[in-house]
């Protein structure tokens, strides 16, 4: 039997990842895998590549805005705005703002396990310093397999 979990303001597992600040804040471990929640601060014109997860994907902007491309469909988010992204479906976002804090809900649990992978524990609750280690494109492209991502393009340029 799963014991309650919470993470109060400002606590988690604080990681940056790839240019980002990540926060766990449920991760699947206390859900026995059904879902992970994740804070981000993401800096502007923030985007991964087009790709796909074996994970639904669902967004609540806090602060910010984002445009984000799934599937066939095009659309603006800002806060208070949500959108789910099944998985399978070929998505990417943009920050469009200075900065964006994003709530973003794994479900299953497993995009939480991916972060971790492809990060070092932040020392403190801002975007990284430039000079923060990332994983070479070699160890980025073995991260991105093992937790079942496939990258099908681009990401969205400040112009797309």
């Amino acid at each position: 039997m799963l014991s309650p979990a919470w993470s109060a303001p400002g606590e988690g597992e604080r990681l940056w990842f790839l240019g980002t600040l990540a926060t766990i804040k449920v991760p699947g471990e206390a859900t026995d895998g059904r879902f992970a929640l994740i804070e981000f601060l993401f800096p502007r014109h923030a985007s991964p590549p087009l790709h796909t997860h074996p994970q639904d994907e669902s967004y609540l902007v806090l602060e910010g805005r984002l445009t984000i491309r799934a599937g066939d469909e095009r659309f603006e988010l800002d806060p208070g705005g949500a959108a789910v992204v099944p998985m399978g479906v070929p998505h990417t976002f943009r920050v469009d703002s200075e900065t964006a804090r994003v709530l973003v809900l794994s479900t299953p649990a497993g995009l939480e396990r991916f972060v971790r992978d492809g990060s070092v524990p932040a020392t403190a609750a801002t975007l990284p310093p430039a000079e923060t280690p990332r994983p070479s494109p070699d160890e980025l492209e073995r991260i991105f397999r093992a937790h079942g991502q496939v990258n099908l393009g681009p990401p969205l340029g400040p112009d797309d």
